[in-house]
């Protein structure tokens, strides 16, 4: 390459020296500058907004009052609140095992060849892709306690009725039976792309060698899903710890506060007694609780790697 070539690159380079011995603007700022100002009007700033009125006393109509950690203290003494990070635990715990579970037998079934798999996989996804509302009033009408068809099924195999969503000890159950019917396709799907990755010849020596079914599932199968199993329990839990609209939809929380869960509490403090200082704190609060319970899974994660590879992750 030329001497002229290369002092004409050098001149057009970002950052480069001028002839005052200076360097010029760098030419990538004007595509930096809108994304930063997105990012800070977007996420950054509602959540500085959030913190600083966490520690002041704010109802709607009020003038702001500086209280400190006052808001703070005021959450473990607060029996609602406590009741409701258990409920979104159990709620939460229970959202993830049982889609983990029927996702990775339904992802298996539908690996295997038979008749009409396609129609039957895209059958199997349609719960996930109606709205959250529309499958809640289709669910509130199947959990009517006289009118039912829940009930009426049960009558059929000769089980009592029961109330299901109207009953402090089975909403929280009948919830999850929502949250699992919706969302255990997500999970089929994503242990079935691991499924169609997997190499076949473990399966062929473990044939060849006399494994059942079970055992090749039990020692080649799940061991290599498993990382496909951590994907899929990370966008459950997550999800399933911020889930609202169809509990909201189906219970506001009731009956009682047997269903109320941190997200619903927080927006009945907000928006029912306007008391925005606690629910700004409520919501850090909730904010800490998803980041620890991702921490928690990533660290699972990892010792799972290390525990596969010998080595550390």
């Amino acid at each position: 390459m030329s001497e002229t070539s290369l002092t004409g690159a050098a001149e057009t380079a970002p950052g480069a020296a001028t002839a005052g011995g200076g360097l010029r603007r760098p030419s990538y700022w004007p595509f930096v500058v809108p994304a930063m100002i997105v990012v800070l009007a977007i996420i950054v700033f509602p959540w500085v907004f959030t913190v600083w009125m966490s520690v002041n006393e704010w109802k709607i109509g009020s003038p702001t009052t500086y209280v400190g950690l006052a808001n703070y203290l005021r959450l473990p003494t607060d029996p609602r609140f406590v009741e409701s990070v258990v409920t979104t635990l159990i709620y939460t715990a229970l959202s993830v095992i049982l889609p983990l579970i029927l996702g990775t037998f339904a992802a298996v079934l539908f690996n295997t060849r038979f008749p009409m798999r396609g129609f039957l996989r895209g059958l199997f996804i349609l719960p996930m892709m109606a709205t959250p509302v529309a499958i809640a009033l289709v669910w509130t009408m199947m959990f009517h306690p006289q009118l039912g068809v829940l009930n009426y099924l049960l009558s059929l195999v000769g089980l009592p009725a029961q109330l299901w969503v109207f009953h402090p000890s089975t909403v929280i159950p009948s919830l999850v039976l929502v949250e699992t019917w919706q969302w255990t396709p997500l999970v089929m799907l994503i242990v079935l792309g691991g499924l169609a990755a997997l190499p076949t010849d473990p399966y062929e020596s473990a044939f060849i060698d006399g494994a059942t079914q079970w055992q090749a599932f039990r020692y080649i199968t799940l061991p290599l899903v498993t990382p496909f199993l951590f994907i899929a329990a990370m966008i459950r839990m997550i999800d399933a710890v911020k889930s609202f609209d169809i509990i909201f939809a189906i219970t506001q929380g009731g009956p009682g506060t047997a269903s109320e869960t941190i997200n619903l509490y927080l927006y009945s403090v907000a928006f029912v007694y306007y008391d925005v200082g606690y629910a700004s704190a409520i919501a850090v609060v909730f904010f800490a609780i998803i980041v620890g319970l991702s921490a928690v899974m990533l660290y699972l994660r990892g010792r799972m790697h290390w525990n596969e590879t010998g080595g550390e992750s």
